[in-house]
């Protein structure tokens, strides 16, 4: 949720010289070319942003986005406030900023909202840690995109890249399938439509000399089939997007329109490609339909290596202060929650200001975050923010503390106890 610039610069999408990103535009973008046509589909990961995108909107339209994901052509998937690093985190916060943002899903779509795949696309190598909590929550299936190169190599050549991982040696129900994507999460080559890549639109017109339907399918028909020699059934997954791509969602959604179209015109002379809009959830359910026996995994996806001498360790232990930071915040959202709860007399402000800090903590979990790969000025603000958070939970433990010694105080116990507890819990 913040990398490059932080997490507002990326939502209301300032600081253009630094990336061209704005979220608050990809969602407006996707909703509106989702309305526009039922055959299309979009799946939606981090709550964090969101919520924050949701609570702008009028009724009207969140009665529309309802409808949307009723229908299931806007999933949610992942559905934690952010998507976590699964190395730097505890899993204490983990389960946290999953608890969060489900719970809000919930509270705002109901079941249909409730999310059934882990979406790890972009963190640097995975745990079975984070696989045994994926399989204890319920999900069906976990998707990622990263994972060392030789090994990659390895399991495509194999057609090991969908498993079933073990992800716990004594929790009956620690079984996940999981499947590693073929391109880590962005389109095939010459196929991104954003407004943010260069590959070519369809150009379609009969009467254009520019015309290059053909040239583009039989790339796309070529890609396909190459793709699919590395998996074991007839089923494979295309990822159409990118880092904050579809911010013009109606440039990228006309031309997915027309490759499918073209793509799926070859059938009457033979082709055996059969090209449509789906989720993860539709793509998972072929697979367990498929019946077959899958490989099993029973260890981490740990250490990442990209390219040959090139791994992603440095993380585990830079930035020491904003991982020391992080776990402060979350020795103090646990101190907060159990006040907040036993507190005798309950103030308006408790649930607003425990949320802040549980939004807080949930951003802090993200693979750009607690890992310490941001920029400095990233760093910074995530400090900010967790500090800021942390002073407003700070208010409601100072008053439950307040409320449970007064008592004691009248009764003439306690007295010389008191001083300094304002202080020993607000940092």
């Amino acid at each position: 949720v913040g990398w490059l610039k932080t997490v507002d610069q990326y939502y209301y999408g300032s600081k253009t010289l630094i990336q061209k990103a704005g979220v608050q535009y990809i969602l407006d973008s996707v909703i509106e070319a989702l309305l526009r046509d039922p055959a299309r589909k979009f799946i939606y990961v981090e709550t964090a942003f969101f919520f924050k995108w949701w609570d702008e909107q009028t009724e009207e339209l969140k009665e529309q986005v309802r409808e949307l994901v009723n229908q299931g052509r806007l999933e949610f998937i992942g559905g934690a406030w952010s998507m976590n690093d699964e190395a730097a985190t505890h899993y204490q916060s983990i389960i946290d900023q999953f608890t969060w943002g489900l719970r809000l899903l919930n509270d705002t779509f109901g079941e249909c909202g409730r999310p059934r795949i882990g979406w790890q696309i972009d963190p640097f190598g995975h745990s079975r840690e984070q696989a045994s909590i994926f399989a204890q929550m319920g999900f069906d299936g976990y998707f990622f995109g990263r994972l060392d190169y030789e090994d990659k190599r390895q399991r495509l050549s194999k057609k090991n890249a969908e498993m079933i991982w073990k992800a716990s040696e004594n929790l009956a129900d620690g079984d996940l399938f999981t499947g590693v994507l073929y391109n880590t999460y962005q389109p095939p080559p010459g196929f991104c439509f954003d407004i943010l890549c260069s590959d070519e639109p369809f150009m379609d017109s009969p009467y254009s000399a520019e015309n290059n339907v053909d040239a583009k399918v039989d790339k796309f028909l070529y890609y396909v089939q190459l793709q699919a020699k590395h998996y074991r059934t007839n089923n494979i997954v295309l990822t159409m997007g990118g880092d904050f791509t579809y911010m013009d969602a109606n440039v990228y959604f006309k031309n997915l329109d027309k490759l499918i179209r073209y793509t799926n015109a070859r059938q009457s002379n033979g082709s055996a490609v059969n090209v449509f809009y789906s989720t993860p959830s539709c793509y998972l359910k072929a697979l367990h339909d498929a019946d077959i026996t899958w490989p099993t995994k029973s260890d981490d996806f740990f250490p990442y290596a990209s390219d040959p001498h090139a791994f992603w360790t440095g993380y585990f232990t830079s930035r020491p202060t904003v991982k020391r930071f992080e776990r402060v915040g979350n020795h103090f959202l646990q101190v907060c929650k159990q006040l907040t709860a036993l507190a005798p007399s309950k103030e308006g402000h408790f649930g607003p200001h425990l949320n802040v800090l549980r939004e807080a903590m949930g951003v802090m979990q993200h693979h750009d975050a607690v890992t310490g790969t941001e920029k400095q000025h990233v760093a910074n603000d995530y400090s900010r923010m967790l500090h800021r958070a942390i002073e407003a939970c700070g208010a409601n433990t100072q008053i439950v503390l307040n409320q449970i010694v007064d008592p004691v105080q009248k009764k003439g116990y306690g007295k010389k106890q008191n001083h300094g507890v304002k202080r020993d819990f607000t940092f």
